[in-house]
């Protein structure tokens, strides 16, 4: 018999009031509607939207208005459940797919939930995030993990989620040669996701030497300071996780003919790109945002060992101390920071 823990009736949320203005307050502990569950958070993954939302209070469209809590990337534990889940779910350890898409328009039907119009994503105005002691989700948003794999891990399955989602973009597989723009935490996670779908080369490019060094160690086969010619590489695709103009005009000359370009950084608007490069090597250009029906792949990566997160996570911070955490990230040596709120 499944047995519902005591949930107090009130919890700390950390929740950012304007740019630059974070402060812990107290709400009320939300009750799961009839297909949700309740979370208590274990880890909270600090991403680079987190941290823009914190210096400037928007990104592009979106404006934080109204008192917003932070973080997308999370885990925990599944505390309640509304009267449409199963009741044994509780205790089941998860990692949250943290969106809500409306499950009926066109792109939802179609299985491209990501894409939906409709969709209500964590940490984006007007949406709270995970900040807090307690979430809500719906159930089979909430993805069941094996105690193999630690908190951290599971919450960082969303940015592993981007590079599965730009490695099937780019069609990764046995025998790629894959060229990706930025050492940071995408670039590195997209590198093991792309080992992990059998490619032999996964050359990296980067303007720190320190960064370049820890892709080496995971999952890179080859790195290449910002600058240094690409064009002889002739990959099979070019992943940009930089966002960095220079990087992308650098990037496509790479790639052969009816190769694939992945856009996956978030740069300027928009940019200068090789037209007649394209179109007479017939390359494929496309964007990549968010992702849909990647988190089996990502926990069955993390559950074999294929992809290693844990080595990822450079800092780790309560929820009292948020706003070190946002801030930990001009560390150049920072790659992966975690809140964790049940502490």
């Amino acid at each position: 018999m499944t047995t519902t823990p005591v949930l107090p009736e009130t919890m700390r949320v950390s929740q950012l009031d304007a740019a630059h203005s974070v402060r812990l307050t107290e709400r009320p502990v939300p009750t799961p509607g009839a297909s949700e569950v309740l979370v208590r958070v274990a880890a909270v993954g600090v991403c680079g939207s987190d941290t823009h939302y914190y210096e400037h209070g928007r990104i592009g469209p979106f404006v934080v208005t109204a008192p917003l809590v932070l973080g997308h990337e999370a885990s925990g534990t599944i505390v309640a459940v509304g009267s449409g889940v199963d009741a044994a779910r509780i205790g089941s350890r998860v990692s949250i797919e943290p969106q809500k898409p409306c499950r009926a328009c066109e792109q939802c039907k179609a299985g491209r939930y990501n894409l939906c119009a409709a969709m209500e994503f964590f940490a984006t105005p007007p949406i709270d995030g995970a900040f807090a002691e307690y979430v809500l989700i719906e159930q089979d948003f909430a993805h069941d993990v094996p105690d193999s794999i630690s908190d951290a891990s599971a919450a960082l399955v969303e940015p592993l989620s981007v590079g599965i989602a730009a490695c099937h973009k780019a069609e990764v597989t046995a025998g790629s040669r894959v060229l990706i723009a930025g050492a940071g935490p995408i670039g590195v996670i997209t590198a093991q996701v792309a080992r992990a779908f059998g490619a032999v080369e996964v050359h990296i490019s980067d303007v720190s030497e320190p960064r370049l060094a820890f892709a080496l160690q995971h999952g890179a086969t080859h790195a290449h300071l910002a600058g240094a010619p690409l064009e002889h590489l002739a990959v099979d695709a070019f992943i940009d996780a930089s966002g960095a103009a220079p990087a992308i005009r650098a990037g496509i000359p790479a790639v052969r003919p009816a190769g694939r370009v992945i856009l996956v950084g978030l740069g300027a608007d928009s940019l200068e790109m090789p037209v007649n490069l394209i179109q007479n090597n017939e390359l494929w250009v496309t964007g990549v945002f968010r992702y849909a029906n990647t988190w089996p792949t990502a926990i069955a990566l993390l559950a074999n060992g294929s992809v290693n997160l844990d080595a990822l996570v450079t800092g780790s911070f309560g929820l009292d101390e948020v706003e070190a955490a946002l801030t930990a990230s001009r560390d150049g040596a920072s790659m992966k920071t975690i809140v964790t709120p049940a502490s």
